[in-house]
Formats: structure tokens, C-alpha cells, sequence
């Protein structure tokens, strides 16, 4: 019966996955390789970060760093890249629309880089979706370093911020709409303050104060007639990268902190980090948040791009949803509920389970590829046809979707690579020994570093097997072979024993970090535990694999705290624990 279902259903999911109705971060683009040769001593690789997001006569424009072009959709989901050079050919510099800007006034789209002098023209389109830009103004004076604008329709102003320092605060001006230069009217808006928000200390646990923490990535965003100016901190290194924001009823004048900061954070998981980013609005009119996802295995600055639902609660508060924020998640719709989040209910099947490979490179050992790090990855002895990774999920499960992340070992190029593609299958079966057909991509034409495919009709199987075809680059490769549906079991009990100790200001004059412990549950692959400053506004999480505590060093002095946890394994997600408050 297993084998008939599994062939009724593998017929039913061949070349299904066009019509998705879901996504999964970090997003799947062909992302340029570095063309710094300072940062590759470690190995050429792929890299990109400083996201931004326009909504532009209903079609999204993504712009980031070092891309050489820029991609659009018309769904958050299949991406088309624009070949354009921006940087003037007589820079000598190898940032390529660094930390870019964008912005929409009127009927035309604006777009810079970062530059500190004459190097980029400000530059607009009335399409964008082919290269069609025009210069705006060629020298555009302010010269300002990670720069966001916010045209403020209602008063038909425009205001530039800008800063990327760990020293100096974050600047603001207001720009003529007609000379499209600042009038030199420059206001410090924002600065760090370290000793009181845990979460803009330095380092990966904010334990690290060898260095002042870097302030950079501003964005405004208007809502309710109230100006929200977003920042990143600590340092884009960091899992702890996040965004924070102040809020203010004047554009340049009166910021204050957000009580529920960093409002843009994701420590754990698969793709870490969520800083610097952008928020914008979808076809619908729901608001979400694009960002820089950190990996930095081959160098610091080795980053990915990440897209999470966000939005204003009743209160004004800003938040933004990134709990299970990278396994499937839904596309935009109506009428949807962002606090709730869109995580579609799709559970990792295979995560820590046996596997099996062709070949394995060194110490990048197979199980690398399961272990829910994508800083880890395995590598086999080639990039050959014929290499391939098999993954057991322990029995037979519903598989939904299945997430591909390529890693780069042995990678040859450096800049945008134009025509160049992956072709694998996927092959299913119950038994290890006789197998069908589940995906077939062999005759694939598109570069998908981080595939996502949806299977329209769900499969049945115990074992998937992928076979390399044919990779753009270098070694056959996999930081996260991952497999999303539902297990036959059951999901976890309640947690039990939940608590959180918070550091003794009396003590160690600290009240920034806390020690969170629960007891093991032995039916959990991990856990997702959950924090605010309000019982009904928990909108922080910290997902945590195959461990019973965290210490959690991103609070707010002053301030007290509720925390909340869950548990999850490959069958679903355990009943919260009641609310803890933390003094």
C-alpha cells in the first residue's frame, strides 16, 4: 500500500512545485559571489547583505550590496534579476551599490549606494523591471553612508538618513524635492546606548565589550502619523543582529526608544540574524520586514537575505514575526494576521536523522548537513554528476516542501555570475532500495543557491535521495538539506520546570542578561521560547535546538520581562507554558 500511495503521489508532485502558495528563508536568489578579493582569502563565496524592499506599481524591487544589478517580482517569491552596473567606471572602489537606498516619489522610483563622495549619481525609473534608469542628479552632495530615505507623501517632503559608525550617531536632513540636494541643514538623530539595551552590546552573545558596538542600516517608516526610525546593532558578524527603532511624531526631531526593542531579532535557528533591513508594504496592504540573515563562515561579511512578516499592533507598538521564520512560511494574502505569524505548520522531518552520501571532502562530514547550522555543511569529493546525499526521516512521513541550500566549497567565482545553474533530482522512497522520481530539475536553466520547492500534492516516504547533475561552482556541497511536513507521531508535552533567572543588579551591576532553563523533553528536537515587556506582546523569540537552556544576554536594563516557551519535534509544536514574569 506504501509503495502505491508513494508513486500516486510522486506523479502528482512532478513539476507541481510551480504554483507555491509558500516560502522559506533564507530566500532563494542567485546571489553574486564577493568581488572583494580581501575578503576570499578563505574561499571564494557567495555574498550579499543591507536589503531593501520597494513596493512599486505593484511589483517588488529588492536591491542589495555587491549584486551588480538588482532582482524584481511580481510575488515575494519567483525574483527576476536587472544587469546594471551602478558605480561610475572611474571609482576606485569594489562596492557595488553598497547598503543601497531606494525610494518611491510620485511616479518614479529613486535609487543610490552608499558613497562618501562623488562616486554614485542618485539615480530614478518609471519601470525598473528592465535597465531603464536615468541619472537624477549626478553628484548627489550629501554623500552619506548606509542611507534610507522616506518620501513623506501627505507633506510632499523627502528626508535622507543615513550612518554606519560606532562612534558617531545616526544623521538626518531633509532634501529639496526639486534640487533633490540637501539644503545643509544635517540633525544627529540616534545614538547606542549599550548600557542600557543588552542587545546592542558587542559580540555574539553581547558579552564582548572589547569594541563599541557599530549603529548603522537607518530606515524610516510612517504610520499613523508617527515616524519610525529603524536601526541595526550590534554588528552584522553577529547571530544577534537586529533592528531596533525609535519612534517619533516629528520626521528630524523627538525620537524616542520603543519600549519593545529590538523589534527585528532572530538569535537561533537555521538563518540567524535579522538586521538592517527595510520595511515596506505588500499588494494587500500587510507590512513586512526584509533583512541581512549572517553566515560568515568563509569570512565575516558572508551574508544572505532574509524576509519576515511585521507590522503595528493596536498600540502603534512595531513588531516583527520571525518565530519558525525559517521554515515555510506564507506568501502575502488577505486579511492576514502578521502577530499570529504565516508559518505555514510544516515541521523539519530530518533534522539530526542518519544519512548517507557519495563521497565525503575532509572533515565536512555528512551529518553537517542536518544539523540545522547553516554555517556547517558537508561537502563530497567532487561537484560531479552522479554525487549524492541521501537523508532518512525514521518513517514514513507527509512531506510538503523541501529546502536545497547549496554551500561553497571550492567556489571559482568572484562578481555576478550570469547564466549559470544547478540540475538535481530528488528521489523518494519507503525502503531505501526501490525509489521514484519525486523532483526532477536535470533540465533546470536557473541558479537557486537556496531552492525551495513546494510539492503541490504532498508526498509519503521514509527516505529522499538528491543527485547532482550539474553546479554552477566548485564542490558538490549542502549546508541544510532540509525536509518540511509531519511525522505519524505525536508532538511534545507542555514544557516542564520553566524558568528564568535575571542577573543580580546588587551582585554584578547587571540586569541586562538572564538564564533561562527548562527541563529536557525528550520527545523535542528544540524550542522556541518567546519574551516582551507585556504578557500580550511577546513578539521576541530565540528558537534553541537540542538543549534545555539559553542564557540571554538582549535585555533592557530598567525594564521587566514575561518569557513563554514551546516544544517542537518533526510531528508539531507542544502547548505554550504559562506566562513568566521577570522582575
Amino acid at each position: 500500500m506504501n509503495k502505491i500511495l508513494l508513486i500516486i503521489f510522486t506523479l502528482a508532485s512532478i513539476e507541481s512545485y510551480s504554483q507555491q502558495k509558500t516560502f522559506c528563508n533564507p530566500i532563494n536568489v542567485d546571489y553574486g559571489y564577493c568581488p572583494i578579493p580581501n575578503m576570499v582569502t578563505q574561499g571564494k563565496h557567495r555574498a550579499t547583505a543591507d536589503p531593501v524592499i520597494i513596493n512599486f506599481k505593484g511589483k517588488y524591487f529588492l536591491f542589495s550590496t555587491n549584486q551588480w544589478g538588482y532582482w524584481w517580482s511580481d510575488n515575494m517569491l519567483n525574483w527576476n534579476f536587472v544587469s546594471r552596473k551602478f558605480l561610475k567606471p572611474d571609482a576606485k572602489v569594489y562596492d557595488e551599490l553598497c547598503a543601497p537606498a531606494a525610494f518611491v516619489m510620485k511616479d518614479e522610483m529613486y535609487l543610490i549606494g552608499s558613497t562618501h563622495g562623488p562616486n554614485f549619481a542618485l539615480y530614478k525609473t518609471k519601470d525598473g523591471t528592465k535597465d531603464d534608469w536615468e541619472v537624477a542628479v549626478e553628484n548627489f552632495k550629501v554623500g552619506a553612508w548606509d542611507p534610507g530615505f522616506l518620501y513623506d507623501e501627505e507633506k510632499d517632503k523627502l528626508f535622507l538618513y543615513w550612518g554606519s559608525s560606532n562612534e558617531f550617531p545616526l544623521l538626518g536632513t531633509e532634501i529639496n524635492t526639486k534640487t533633490l540636494q540637501s539644503d545643509g541643514f544635517v540633525k544627529p538623530m540616534i545614538t547606542l546606548k549599550p548600557e542600557d539595551h543588552g542587545w546592542e552590546r558587542f559580540g555574539e552573545y553581547n558579552d564582548n565589550a572589547f569594541l563599541q558596538p557599530f549603529m548603522e542600516g537607518a530606515w524610516v517608516t510612517k504610520y499613523n502619523n508617527k515616524y519610525y526610525l529603524q536601526y541595526g546593532a550590534p554588528a552584522t558578524e553577529f547571530s544577534g543582529y537586529a533592528d531596533g527603532v525609535y519612534v517619533s511624531k516629528e520626521p528630524l526631531d523627538g525620537f524616542e526608544y520603543q519600549s519593545h526593542n529590538p523589534f527585528s531579532y532572530k538569535p537561533g535557528g537555521f538563518a540567524r540574524g535579522s538586521g538592517h533591513g527595510a520595511t515596506y508594504q505588500d499588494n494587500f496592504g500587510n507590512w513586512w520586514h526584509v533583512s541581512t540573515v549572517i553566515l560568515g563562515q568563509k569570512n565575516n561579511f558572508e551574508r544572505r537575505i532574509g524576509i519576515w512578516p511585521a507590522g503595528f499592533d493596536k498600540d502603534d507598538v512595531m513588531y516583527c514575526n520571525t518565530a519558525y521564520g525559517d521554515y515555510p512560511s506564507f506568501l502575502p494574502q488577505k486579511n492576514a494576521d502578521h502577530i499570529k505569524g504565516l508559518f505555514s505548520g510544516w515541521m523539519i522531518l530530518n533534522y539530526n536523522k542518519p544519512v548517507q552520501v557519495s563521497s565525503t571532502l575532509g572533515g565536512f562530514q555528512s551529518n553537517l548537513a542536518v544539523d540545522e547550522d547553516m554555517k556547517t555543511y558537508w561537502s563530497a569529493k567532487t561537484g560531479e554528476k552522479g554525487e549524492w546525499f541521501q537523508t532518512d526521516l525514521g518513517e514514513v512521513s507527509t512531506i510538503n516542501a523541501i529546502q536545497i541550500n547549496y554551500a561553497d566549497q571550492d567556489a571559482e567565482f568572484m562578481g555576478k555570475t550570469l547564466d549559470k545553474f544547478h540540475q538535481y533530482k530528488i528521489l523518494a522512497s519507503n525502503d531505501g532500495k526501490k525509489w521514484t522520481t519525486l523532483i526532477d530539475k536535470s533540465n533546470n536553466k536557473t541558479d537557486v543557491p537556496h531552492d525551495y520547492i513546494e510539492l503541490e500534492t504532498p508526498a509519503k516516504a521514509r527516505f529522499l535521495k538528491l543527485e547532482n547533475i550539474k553546479i554552477p561552482s566548485g564542490k558538490f556541497a549542502l549546508s541544510g538539506f532540509r525536509v518540511f511536513g509531519k511525522g505519524q507521531g505525536k508532538a511534545p508535552e507542555m514544557v516542564q520546570n520553566f524558568m528564568v533567572l535575571r542577573a543580580d543588579a546588587k551582585k554584578f551591576g547587571e540586569r541586562r542578561s538572564s538564564w533561562i532553563r527548562w527541563q529536557q523533553n525528550t520527545e523535542a528536537d528544540g524550542y522556541v521560547i518567546y519574551f516582551g515587556k507585556s504578557p500580550d506582546k511577546l513578539y521576541g523569540s530565540i528558537m534553541v535546538y537540542g538543549q534545555n537552556d539559553y542564557f540571554f544576554s538582549g535585555m533592557d536594563r530598567t525594564d521587566a520581562y514575561y518569557f513563554q516557551i514551546e516544544a517542537f519535534n518533526g510531528n508539531g509544536i507542544s502547548k505554550r507554558t504559562e506566562v513568566i514574569k521577570v522582575d
